[in-house]
């Protein structure tokens, strides 16, 4: 926000170096980014009047102009502004003149033309941003005279001030002056501009109807007959493009420059334009329509958005946004009906955003305005506007709400907080300078009651935030809080890593892809269900929130196998986005998943499935985890037949197996792509897990091996288990080592082999006690599972 200085000094007499001034909006949080002196470097430039435009003979964009600077000598100046028209009063740089940013005029050749200065533009001159066309002055100046002087123009400096979400009250130049007024101890004051109203009273002359209060809890109307549309003063409109805005009209001016110096954003309607003579408030309906300001038609009809409409119920504004073009003021403009409102924050900010259209009203609505501020707003509107009867009186329909309860406000927590030592005295002298009233309640207690122009105030910690910003973080000595905790990981973190660190042990890469997927990703991976998309993505090809990780992982294998690297192995450790059951919780599920992608382009046996299964394995045991189950399963993605649960302590954590072929086809990919997808939750333990090392035995041990005939429905990790039981401690290690079918079996049964390695720490097995755990084991599976030992 742009601020100048000469406009601050209307509430609080600010002098001394402007740069030290700007520190104490630093320091008080509304942070410089910038500071710019206005009104220098204008000497040289007089007032001139244009005689003739004529084409350039040799360029078609700049055209050659006459113009009298006041010495009877017309002199030749090449102009490339599209505005430049015969008769202007315009600013001339004459020749020698040094204007700001150094630049200085010389005589020169444009295209074989001389140039015997230069007519200027606002931001040539330093006084405002508009660079379209050069700078047109009001008539009754005369030609010659000094432009600073004939314009009032003195040396003036411009902030550019970063005024934060949580700032509403600063978002004018009031707000601004008040609080640096505060800080350095000066006196404050907003003028009071009183009304001259006429006879004639307002209800006679229009109408106002809520309809949506709790959407536009506070709206107001007055009526100006006799206005006579014409150009602002010349102090208004270097004020106005001081602070970066362009002047239009007299009554439009005005209206802006109330907003900028006292933060209530208002907007006039031609009355003659309004048809019924008044305003209605309501919600958006199904099918409503609106021209706006700038000449868009803009679609409505979100039961959330508030219209402002003629007395028929016709929209003519958006509320608190914009106002619609079919009752725009303009120079035939005699009657103005000037609406100022108090509006819902969040209905503003809602519609604003789903419509794309932000103004520097709706800017200030959605942070939140003063509801008790309006009328000091329309009379301050009502002083700028020269000419024109006020009628009597002011339509206003408003739904106070209750007073809102003091808050308590304690010494000790402030201090405690900001690491100071402030007194019952010293708490009270910063807040009321800034227009909070505070009161004793008790020892180390105060009662603060907030203003209304400051809605993010409502807490203590807000309170506490407003004397630390007064007092001066600069006051406050820095200090290292001081903890008997050291900072560590948790054992969550410190199980992720060891996770990423076992995976890149085994030869598998980590990759990384993006959480936002293209439109379609998802269907090419196999995987089905709703997914969420966002509202305003940078591109199209990553709109849509991945709710697996298979389609990113899946991308990379293809890449890399376009790229002469096939047998990638890949793993990716990061959250993935589902939306919430019956969409009752605000937010998406966010699990944090691990996925590994094993491809092989040879399409070998023991790939695929059974390398996953191997990596698997090799996972749990690395993290000391044991009672893995796998059963037989189907996933989107995976291939139907290849495919099983994962279940570890009785929870299911994800799935194994391999890339359905008709995924692999979508995706490019040749061959077999083994697949891990699981619950991150589900193998890093949330508590630590303390390991105790299992001491290795000298003596020799025996391995048997032991093939079962059972159905396809008995997963071989079942049998395992019924093996690992019936060995009992001696069983040092086992392992699947063939699956085999065939029509002999019997239809739907397998032949699953498993490798024992049997072990004592303290002897030597003897071939009866092998002999004894064998039949052990073979009757435990034949019992268990209706398994016949393969001979």
């Amino acid at each position: 926000m742009r601020v100048p200085l000469s406009w601050l000094r209307d509430f609080a007499p600010f002098e001394g170096d402007p740069v030290a001034l700007g520190e104490t909006f630093d320091d008080l949080g509304m942070v410089v980014e910038g500071l710019e002196r206005v009104g220098d470097g204008l000497d040289g430039v007089v007032v001139a009047r244009v005689l003739d435009v004529r084409p350039h003979p040799k360029a078609d964009r700049v055209r050659l102009t006459e113009v009298d600077a006041g010495d009877g000598q017309p002199r030749q100046v090449v102009c490339g502004a599209p505005n430049v028209a015969p008769g202007q009063l315009v600013a001339l740089a004459t020749i020698g003149a040094l204007l700001p940013g150094d630049f200085e005029i010389s005589r020169r050749k444009v295209r074989g033309e001389w140039s015997e200065g230069m007519i200027c533009s606002a931001r040539e001159l330093g006084l405002g941003e508009d660079a379209e066309g050069i700078m047109v002055l009001p008539d009754g100046l005369g030609p010659g005279a000094p432009f600073a002087e004939a314009m009032g123009i003195s040396a003036d400096v411009v902030y550019d001030l970063a005024i934060e979400a949580n700032r509403p009250d600063a978002l004018c130049v009031v707000g601004v002056a008040r609080d640096a007024a505060a800080r350095l101890g000066l006196p404050f004051a907003i003028p009071d501009h009183p009304v001259l109203e006429g006879p004639q009273p307002v209800a006679e002359l229009a109408t106002i109807a809520v309809q949506c209060p709790e959407l536009c809890p506070r709206f107001t109307a007055r009526v100006i007959t006799g206005v006579r549309v014409g150009e602002s003063p010349a102090w208004l409109v270097r004020r106005l493009a001081l602070a970066g805005m362009r002047a239009i009209s007299d009554v439009v001016d005005a209206s802006n420059y109330v907003m900028l110096e006292l933060g209530q954003p208002t907007h006039p309607y031609d009355l003659d334009l309004l048809p019924g003579a008044g305003l209605l408030v309501r919600r958006a309906e199904p099918g409503d329509t609106l021209v706006t300001l700038d000449g868009v038609t803009r679609r409505l009809g979100d039961g959330d958005d508030c219209l402002i409409c003629d007395a028929n119920g016709v929209p003519v504004g958006i509320g608190g946004i914009m106002g619609g073009a079919s009752s725009e003021i303009s120079p035939s403009t005699t009657r103005v009906l000037l609406e100022a409102a108090y509006f819902d924050r969040m209905t503003i900010a809602r519609t604003s955003k789903r419509l794309g259209l932000r103004t520097e009203a709706s800017a200030r609505f959605e942070r939140g305005c003063d509801p008790e501020g309006i009328e000091r707003a329309v009379a301050r509107f009502c002083s700028l506007l020269a000419g024109g009867e006020v009628a009597a009186g002011m339509l206003d329909q408003w739904q106070r709400p209750p007073r809102p309860r003091p808050v308590r406000l304690r010494t000790a927590r402030v201090n405690a907080l900001l690491g100071a030592s402030l007194d019952d005295e010293q708490i009270p002298a910063l807040l009321e300078p800034v227009g909070f009233t505070a009161s004793p309640a008790g020892d180390g207690l105060h009662d603060v009651v907030v203003p209304s122009f400051r809605p993010d105030v409502e807490a203590e910690i807000d309170l506490v935030e407003e004397v630390a910003r007064h007092h001066g973080y600069s006051r406050i000595a820095p200090t290292v809080p001081s903890s008997p905790y050291v900072g560590q990981l948790t054992p969550y973190q410190r199980g992720r890593r060891l996770l990423r660190d076992i995976l890149a042990g085994a030869g598998v890469s980590e990759a990384v892809s993006s959480p936002l997927v293209a439109p379609g990703d998802h269907e090419r991976a196999g995987l089905e269900g709703e997914a969420i998309a966002a509202v305003d993505p940078l591109a199209r090809e990553e709109s849509i929130l991945r709710t697996s990780l298979l389609p990113g992982l899946l991308k990379a294998v293809s890449f890399n196998a376009s790229h002469r690297s096939p047998d990638v192995k890949l793993f990716e450790i990061g959250h993935v986005f589902r939306p919430p059951p019956g969409r009752r919780a605000p937010l998406p599920d966010e699990p944090e998943m691990l996925a590994v992608a094993l491809a092989d382009p040879e399409g070998r046996p023991d790939a695929g499935a059974v390398e996953a299964k191997r990596l698997l394995d090799l996972v749990l045991d690395a993290m000391h985890l044991s009672g893995a189950r796998l059963d037989a399963a189907t996933a989107p993605g995976f291939h139907p037949s290849r495919t099983a649960r994962v279940q570890l302590g009785g929870d299911m954590i994800g799935y194994l197996g391999e890339v359905d072929p008709f995924v692999l086809e979508a995706m490019g990919i040749a061959g077999r792509v083994g697949l891990i997808e699981v619950f991150l939750e589900g193998l890093v333990p949330r508590q630590r897990v303390y390991v105790q090392a299992r001491p290795l035995s000298r003596h020799p041990s025996s391995d048997i091996d032991l093939a079962f005939v059972v159905d396809d429905s008995t997963p071989a990790a079942a049998v395992a288990l019924s093996l690992r039981q019936a060995a009992g401690e001696l069983l040092a290690d086992l392992r699947l080592f063939d699956v085999f079918r065939d029509a002999r079996l019997g239809s739907d049964r397998r032949s699953l082999a498993f490798r024992l390695r049997l072990q004592a720490l303290d002897r030597t097995l003897t071939d009866g006690e092998v002999a004894d755990l064998r039949r052990r084991c073979i009757e435990a599976v034949e019992s268990a599972h209706g398994a016949e030992l393969r001979g």
